[in-house]
């Protein structure tokens, strides 16, 4: 097969924005091995850099990071690797950093055309050489280009005849794993769906391509990171290509790991290009989702401003002023044009993916305006009002958020984390109180739930907080309680109604209250599953009689509203 020895300053435009097929992080493993007498073979897929192990030894020798087998082989050495996820092959690095002296002199590749074999049928394949015998040098990346090969699963390394290799990267094109139906919910960005970043300002820290790897990793060392800033008004941005024509409804932007050093905010914008990798700085970019503020080391789920009739080809995710992020999940369904030629069906990729589609779309009738029930975080519910929870690991709590030992250290204190507003006149007398609402179980149909009713209350803001299950003795009802609920939320619009286009829903768990600002628009308490009681903080004139809530039946004239709940 035809390729070409790339020079290593040509690799940003020739295999940084393929996919490291081979990669551990993709789930990439050594299957079988010659010999690996010095240093062992799964070294070679490892996502870092190899590190400089000089000096120090084991028990048979050296120590190094990479594979390296015993001297005086009489014929070839040989490492057969289970690629990640099915693909296509398009280059190599193939690296032999810190072996200097024992470095293997020359190296081919070999791929399986059959995808239908599985790691224990190896010993009946047919090979197929892809990258033929080419000389290495000692400590440093070799790159190969060579011409596009058929799907395969399976590649060998041959090193002649023996020696060490630091790490091996297989690069290609993901065949992407993708819905059947229109209708379902999928993370395009998501690398086996054929999702691929683009564009990166920075990467000094962390990989951009990280964004949209399976899983959560393992450290901020599998994630995204830039330098920091210096400059007033900085900012870093990746574009992300999505696996699929689609139209967009929610986003997962998680920092997990990231503690001290995840930005402070981000936002987000779309764009439909014929273009691989579009310009970034151009107009015709549509924000979808308003800046917002980040935490540390969590999840966070946001609903999209996109316009629902449009599709959008890629995603631009810019974050203020700088600091990592871990991963990116752009959630929606596909749309005209979507099919890529290289789709294969879920069936025909072994392995299973750490990510599940946030939700699947039910059927509704075509009046019907959906809103994606997404998890509730203090973040996306910043604008409605606050999240009273706890936090295990206190660096994960809010910014600003004061945590103090109590109860002899047995216990933490999270301090304020919403404080009580009313602006009755003094003269009414109104004070505030805890009341108990226990809530049965709403209805859910095709996974969705009908929203009817929005209320507010024009002169205080209410906490609801999850009591758990026991109730007195003899009470049946909470033995066994509900966990989830739902808090549904709406600014206040321009004809003193509820703005429908603000509108925003979330499931909470029974570890989560929440305090709604005052005037906000929700909908009344809304459990899922079995009954749950709540406490609630309120201020009330004398014992309620003069209640503080306006409510609003919705009716023909917005549709029929359908919550749809998450999987």
């Amino acid at each position: 097969m035809a390729y070409e020895s790339i020079p290593l300053e040509a690799f940003k435009e020739t295999l940084e924005f393929n996919i490291e097929l081979s990669s551990v992080a993709l789930g990439g493993e050594v299957v079988k091995v010659s010999d690996e007498f010095f240093a062992e073979a799964f070294h070679l897929l490892k996502v870092e850099p190899a590190p400089s192990l000089k000096g120090q030894f084991g028990p048979n020798g050296a120590l190094y990071s990479g594979w390296e087998t015993r001297r005086h082989n009489p014929s070839y050495d040989w490492c057969i690797i289970k690629l990640g996820t099915l693909g296509t092959i398009t280059g190599f690095d193939i690296d032999t950093t810190h072996f200097n002296g024992n470095e293997a002199p020359e190296v081919s590749v070999d791929a399986i055309l059959d995808t239908s074999l599985a790691a224990n049928d190896l010993d009946n394949a047919t090979w197929a050489e892809i990258l033929p015998r080419v000389p290495l040098g000692p400590s440093q990346r070799h790159l190969f280009k060579i011409t596009e090969t058929e799907r395969v699963n399976f590649v060998r390394l041959n090193m002649y005849p023996d020696g060490g290799i630091a790490r091996f990267r297989v690069y290609g094109n993901v065949a992407a794993v993708q819905p059947d139906s229109p209708e379902e919910v999928f993370d395009l960005a998501h690398v086996f769906a054929g999702g691929r970043v683009t564009f990166i300002s920075d990467q000094h820290f962390g990989v951009g391509g990280n964004l949209i790897l399976p899983g959560r990793g393992k450290d901020m060392g599998d994630g995204w990171e830039t330098k920091r800033s210096r400059h007033k008004g900085h900012k870093d941005w990746v574009v992300i290509k999505l696996g699929a024509t689609g139209h967009l409804r929610a986003v997962e932007i998680d920092t997990a790991h990231f503690k001290g050093n995840f930005p402070e905010s981000c936002e987000l914008h779309a764009l439909y290009s014929e273009d691989e990798i579009p310009d970034s700085d151009a107009a015709d970019w549509t924000r979808i989702l308003s800046p917002v503020k980040l935490g540390p080391h969590r999840r966070h789920f946001f609903a999209l401003e996109a316009d629902a009739s449009i599709v959008y080809t890629h995603v631009k995710l810019t974050i203020y002023p700088d600091g990592g992020i871990k991963r990116i999940r752009v959630h929606g369904t596909k749309g005209p044009c979507s099919t890529p030629v290289d789709l294969v069906k879920l069936s025909e990729v072994a392995g299973d993916d750490t990510t599940t589609p946030l939700h699947s779309a039910p059927t509704a009738p075509k009046h019907c305006k959906t809103i994606p029930v997404l998890p509730l975080t203090s973040e996306a519910f910043s604008a409605f009002g606050q999240v009273i929870q706890a936090y295990g690991d206190h660096t994960a709590a809010p910014p600003g958020t004061k945590i103090t030992p109590a109860n002899q250290g047995s216990a933490s204190k999270f301090h304020k984390l919403s404080l009580l507003e009313s602006s009755y006149p003094a003269s009414l007398g109104a004070s505030a109180g805890l009341s108990v609402y226990r809530c049965n179980p709403t209805e859910i149909v095709d996974g969705s739930v009908e929203l009817k009713v929005l209320e507010r209350h024009p002169y205080t803001n209410q906490a609801f907080i999850p009591m758990g299950g026991g109730g007195i003795q003899g009470d049946e009802a909470l033995k066994e309680p509900g966990n989830a609920y739902l808090v549904v939320v709406a600014h206040n619009g321009a004809d003193d109604k509820p703005d429908l286009s603000t509108l925003r829903a979330f499931v909470a768990s029974a570890g989560q209250g929440i305090m709604y600002n005052t005037a906000i628009w929700h909908q009344p308490m809304t459990v899922l599953d079995k009954p749950m009681d709540f406490t609630c903080v309120e201020t009330q004139i004398g014992n309620g009689d003069k209640a503080d809530c306006e409510i609003l039946e919705l009716g023909a004239g917005e549709g029929v509203i359908m919550l749809e709940l998450s999987c």
